[in-house]
């Protein structure tokens, strides 16, 4: 019996069933990618995005074209709430979308609600696309003064965006002052080894690190810190963590804690069968799982197989986690400097090759999925 797949969000977790789409089709499927953009880019190559060490297209998947080129409808909207009952999708600009079996791989947002007064000059890291709009303006009011750049948030985030917007003032002959605002110490989740290595490598490149204070409010040319210290700021980054939509516990979805989807080991709700997810936007039962994309890569292979299975009453597989703490998954981070810092287990490394090796399995990542023509495409498109 012929049914209608709904993918929410062109995310990394969808990109395995938008690559095999035609499998779908083909079986009589209809099948439905709702997404806000056309583009979807990559999180792990942003910062580098950011500093010029790679082109807006090669850090980006045209979704739109993939899904077309393979037989399924592209909606350019965002979906606000969910019926789950009714089955249908409810979108921002008033349509009604029904399904029988829906998708959600949505990310997550950098909430800024903490922060008081005017959110205007504030970049949040994601979505993505916020960085090359910041890369844009930086790179234009440096041709007409000195900046005072801000960067929120210690965690692996913030300090690959504090690297790499250095080194985009350096590559453009401008002058600023970057200064990484952490909180209570830098990557606080990690070992202290690997805490004194990140700090020597940005302070080495001029960034200066604020440990102990927390921004309190930001306002037009400033960040006031938690212990009363007022930041001149012509550019504010705001990385201080980062949360699902609230669009699941709005619609009265189950969710987990930090407002995900509720999801079992299949990635689908624990109240509705019909309903799936995967990425930073679920919650998954049993687990506190930290929001990086390699449980997003993982979980691209399940997500095609349970999809088509949901569909074809076939047999669902579980997602099982391995790696649960950041310390046993290999981790690089990029430091804008040409150099990578590199943890795995006991390892630790840092230097040009660990950036090598980022750069290549990035690479190799987006060549799986970049279709459509992406590195081909001229600069403009968002």
């Amino acid at each position: 019996m012929a049914r209608h797949l709904v993918l929410v969000g062109g995310g990394h977790a969808h990109l395995t069933v938008m690559l095999n789409l035609r499998e779908y089709v083909d079986r009589g499927h209809r099948v439905t990618l709702i997404s806000p953009s056309s583009y979807q880019y990559y999180s792990g190559m942003g910062p580098g995005m950011l500093s010029g060490i790679y082109r807006p297209q090669e850090i980006r998947f045209h979704v739109k074209k993939m899904v077309e080129d393979r037989g399924a409808k592209f909606i350019q909207d965002a979906v606000v709430r969910v019926d789950a009952n009714q089955r249908v999708l409810f979108l921002r600009s008033g349509s009604e979308v029904p399904y029988d079996v829906v998708s959600f791989n949505t990310g997550s947002d950098v909430p800024l609600e903490s922060l008081e007064a005017a959110k205007n000059g504030i970049y949040p890291v994601k979505p993505i696309i916020n960085l090359l709009h910041a890369r844009t303006y930086i790179i234009q009011e440096m041709r007409r003064r000195p900046l005072n750049i801000v960067v929120l948030g210690g965690g692996p985030a913030g300090v690959e965006i504090a690297g790499n917007v250095m080194r985009l003032v350096r590559d453009n002959n401008g002058q600023a002052r970057v200064t990484l605002v952490v909180g209570s110490r830098i990557f606080h989740r990690f070992a202290g080894r690997i805490r004194e290595r990140v700090r020597c490598c940005l302070t080495r490149t001029g960034v200066e690190v604020r440990e102990g204070a927390y921004a309190r409010s930001v306002e037009e040319g400033s960040v006031t810190l938690t212990d009363g210290t007022k930041l001149n700021a012509d550019v504010v980054f705001a990385s201080m963590g980062t949360r699902p939509s609230p669009l699941f516990r709005e619609s009265g979805l189950p969710t987990g804690d930090d407002g995900g989807l509720l999801v079992n080991a299949h990635l689908q709700c624990t109240k509705h069968p019909e309903i799936f997810g995967g990425g930073d936007c679920i919650s998954l039962v049993g687990h506190d799982l930290e929001k990086v994309g390699v449980y997003a890569v993982r979980q691209n292979p399940i997500l095609h197989h349970n999809l088509f299975a949901a569909l074809e009453d076939g047999v669902l597989r579980s997602f099982r986690v391995r790696g649960r703490y950041h310390y046993t998954y290999l981790l690089i981070f990029n430091m804008g400097d040409g150099t990578g810092m590199l943890r795995k287990g006991f390892l630790l490394m840092n230097g040009k090759p660990a950036f090598r090796l980022k750069d290549f399995i990035d690479r190799r990542f987006m060549r799986t999925f970049q279709v459509s023509g992406e590195l081909d495409e001229p600069e403009g498109g968002l």
